[in-house]
């Protein structure tokens, strides 16, 4: 039922790539889907003690509001983001929805994952294709574990601004290799430390009732996370660099969503546009000069 959401998400985006009117609504579906995903996914996350995921859901909530908002006024600032969603959506759908396309992604990273631990002398066998055992510990490697998704977004990313055909390359470059490259140690890491038992600490917030889960739990979702997280951060500079309007791009981003957020709270504690301010004389009403139309209240 979850990947139906996630389905739904991505017809949204890729029709919101059909150049009409219908462009700003296909991409509120797409946004809309995706959120109602995070939530949907909720209880798994939490079975595995990851919290990133769950915090993503929490955000999302103002930053949905926000999005669709200006959407439905054709700001381009949120029209090129959707854009960029719709072009991640366009790489990663093919792994995702066609079996043999994820099957085969899947088998290259496990093959890949299994002949760096023999390089490191730490063998492994295979209980099936793609579940890696050591030590009486399976680690089963999906298509989360690829590293496509990452790819998808950053480059995404890159298309979210125009772009010379010499950009597109070398962000390419410096993108999809790098990601997946280091995606393969990230695996290596998680492998070896559960396996081997590296972290067996504090059962009472890592553990999930498993025995021997809560090495997985910091090596996977706080050392592997935090590591990815400044990789990815690091990649954005890179693409910054290369794609200099992507800078602009995200700093018209940051403008538009940390004002709102503002605007809001301010609203909230009763320091918005619409509480009046406070008269030092007594308010005089003027008539309007003739022909003339009250004046319109400016608006936020």
């Amino acid at each position: 039922m979850i990947e139906y959401l996630v389905l739904i998400s991505c017809i949204g985006f890729l029709a919101s790539l059909i150049p009409g009117r219908h462009r700003s609504y296909a991409a509120i579906v797409g946004w809309i889907f995706i959120v109602v995903f995070l939530f949907a996914a909720l209880p798994e996350y939490f079975s595995e003690n990851n919290f990133l995921y769950p915090l993503m859901a929490v955000l999302s909530v103002p930053f949905l509001f926000i999005t669709v908002k200006y959407l439905l006024s054709n700001d381009t600032r949120v029209l090129h983001l959707s854009r960029a969603a719709a072009v991640a959506f366009l790489i990663y759908a093919p792994f995702a929805y066609l079996p043999a396309a994820g099957t085969w992604l899947i088998s290259n990273v496990v093959s890949e994952i299994v002949w760096l631990l023999q390089l490191l002398n730490y063998p492994v066998s295979l209980d099936t294709w793609n579940i890696i055992a050591q030590n009486g510990f399976r680690v089963e490697i999906i298509l989360a574990c690829t590293g496509m998704q990452s790819i998808a977004i950053m480059l995404g990313v890159a298309a979210a601004v125009p772009t010379t055909f010499r950009q597109k390359v070398f962000a390419f470059i410096l993108v999809a290799p790098t990601i997946y490259i280091l995606n393969l140690f990230r695996n290596v890491f998680v492998i070896m430390a559960y396996t081997g038992q590296w972290f067996p600490y504090w059962s009472d917030i890592a553990g999930n009732g498993e025995f021997g889960y809560e090495s997985f739990f910091w090596a996977h979702n706080v050392i592997a996370e935090l590591l990815a997280l400044v990789a990815l951060i690091l990649i954005a500079y890179g693409l910054f660099v290369l794609i200099p309007q992507l800078g602009s791009f995200a700093d018209d981003l940051y403008q538009l969503y940390y004002g709102e957020i503002v605007r809001d709270f301010d609203r909230i504690r009763g320091k918005g546009p619409q509480k009046p301010a406070p008269l030092t004389a007594p308010a005089v009403a003027l008539d309007p000069e003739p022909g003339h139309d009250d004046p319109e209240p400016p608006q936020t």
